[in-house]
């Protein structure tokens, strides 16, 4: 792909005339419930609206297995986030105004500081057709080349169901890309997952333009062979592994999701891909098809940061004393910051971003005992190393995890830290276990080579070391809004034993006269 590139934009590339079939679909997913009637009614209703290709192809890229869905934020807030961070990117929604609210107020709350285009339907335009025309006229006039690359345009999860075509808006208008996709909470599983649909389907735009003819040059572009890196990372992580590929002769391509449709061509133009974030099937099917190989795991602790510089230097064809040396040099600094920051005690790891794996064994090469890792996102091959690195030390490793499993496992290994999603740290402060938000307060580290040797530390030690005050204010609140003191009270609450027996009793008494009626 070395000559691909060019001043001029790619040409345009004319499509069919833009119709709507109506079917029995639209109108069975409005017409009972919409977006509260049920994922089975709802993925049935997406079948029979068209929808079987999407769902089939989400079904095999983010499997459900064994645990099923896990509980997680909408997944529309992936792909939402990944659009909002782009340059030059409007993004669009259609779907049920309560959700479009929530995915909205949670963007700006993480700091997305962007316009998010709404389209709202009611049950006549829904079944008609008339949002359909409604989403295409939005899109036609937000198309100004001056203002805009890309608009992304995303399905709900009443409109996929309802089978609303996204597919049939116009490839690109006034030269400006659109991206049409859907994004249900019933097809997806997790916000994580929804980051790599997104970003699949514009490496799939930009892949196709490249084979069309010369695209744009990205703004900077390395005259050495790259390492396209593959999931959100936190920002000083690819230039640390940019340093570590220095000395290969190599260099730290872009990062995919990008930040501006340039860098979709820069990253199609590496070498290699990265698989950092192991679950991103869709992206990687791109980097497949444009002839890519890609490896798994990351540069992370001192084993993890060996095996990794291997994978890169048998893929690239290296000396393996080229590779050697800088492993050495490399391994050396980790090792030395990793004594130099110890952590000792037992941690639970829990979360939904998909980097659950890489930070256990970050802990572990730290000193921790860590018994469980659970991680909302799905086994892959890509996500091997990781496990069986893991495995070999004692670690439960738990791919779809559900809440529920995680609360266990804080319950099970009493660890002296809980790390997980907020009802995980919840309830285990609730049993005074010190915890820390892995989103917000783990991951937004950096993990890579040296730099992400000793970063954990600090943060995880110190949170460690509360488990004194949590013991004070547990025994503080002993009893507060629990049992017979649960809800809110004017009076001091009394405990009614009596009471609360005899509707036990009555209770039971109903549960076994519908048990007979069932027989």
């Amino acid at each position: 792909m070395a000559d691909i590139f060019s001043t001029e934009p790619a040409p345009n590339q004319g499509r069919a005339p833009d119709r709507i079939d109506l079917s029995s679909g639209s109108e069975a997913a409005s017409a009972d419930g919409g977006c509260h009637s049920g994922k089975d009614k709802m993925m049935e209703a997406a079948r029979s609206a068209g929808k079987s290709e999407v769902l089939d192809q989400y079904a095999a890229d983010y499997p459900v297995g064994p645990h099923d869905q896990p509980q997680s934020m909408c997944p529309a807030f992936g792909s939402l986030r990944v659009g909002l961070r782009m340059k030059r990117t409007a993004t669009v929604l259609s779907g049920s105004a309560c959700c479009v609210y929530g995915l909205t107020f949670t963007s700006h709350f993480y700091g997305a500081r962007r316009t998010v285009g709404y389209v709202p339907f009611s049950s006549e335009t829904l079944v008609t057709g008339k949002l359909f025309e409604d989403i295409k006229e939005a899109v036609e006039d937000l198309a100004d080349p001056e203002n805009y690359d890309a608009i992304i345009v995303t399905n709900l999860c009443v409109p996929t169901a309802s089978g609303v075509p996204l597919r049939l808006l116009k490839n690109q208008i006034n030269g400006v890309r659109i991206i049409g996709i859907d994004v249900p909470g019933f097809g997806i599983p997790t916000h994580a997952e929804a980051k790599d649909v997104l970003a699949g389907a514009m490496l799939k735009y930009a892949r196709e333009e490249v084979a069309a003819g010369p695209v744009a040059a990205p703004k900077e572009r390395s005259d050495k062979p790259t390492v396209a890196l593959l999931g959100e990372m936190f920002p000083a992580d690819p230039v640390v592994i940019g340093q570590m590929l220095e000395p290969l002769g190599l260099a730290a391509g872009p990062v995919v999701p990008t930040r501006e449709w340039r860098e979709l061509y820069g990253a199609l133009d590496c070498s290699v891909a990265a698989a950092i974030h192991p679950f991103y099937t869709a992206s990687i099917r791109e980097f497949e098809a444009a002839g890519r190989p890609v490896i798994g795991s990351a540069p992370v602790g001192a084993d993890g940061t060996a095996a990794w510089l291997d994978s890169i230097g048998n893929v690239m064809g290296l000396p393996q004393a080229k590779v050697d040396g800088v492993k050495n040099t490399m391994i050396g600094a980790i090792k030395g910051a990793l004594a130099s920051a110890p952590i000792k005690g037992r941690i639970t790891v829990s979360g939904y971003e998909g980097s659950e794996l890489l930070v256990a064994r970050l802990l572990i090469e730290s000193g921790a005992d860590v018994p469980y890792v659970g991680s909302a996102c799905p086994q892959t091959k890509w996500s091997n190393a990781d496990r069986e690195w893991l495995e070999a030390r004692g670690v439960r490793v738990n791919f779809r995890a559900s809440l529920e499993e995680d609360i266990a496992a804080v319950e099970e290994f009493r660890p002296d830290l809980a790390v997980g999603t907020t009802p995980v740290v919840q309830h285990a402060k609730a049993k005074a276990i010190p915890a820390l938000y892995f989103t917000n307060l783990i991951s937004a580290r950096p993990l890579m080579g040296p730099a992400g040797a000793g970063s954990l530390a600090t943060v995880i030690n110190s949170a460690m070391g509360n488990k004194a005050r949590f013991d004070k204010m547990r025994d503080f609140f002993e009893g507060v809004g629990t049992e017979h003191a649960a809800g809110v009270w004017e009076e001091k609450p009394v405990d009614r034993p009596k009471f609360r027996k005899k509707y036990a009793a009555l209770n039971e008494a109903a549960r076994k006269a519908a048990e007979a009626v069932g027989t």
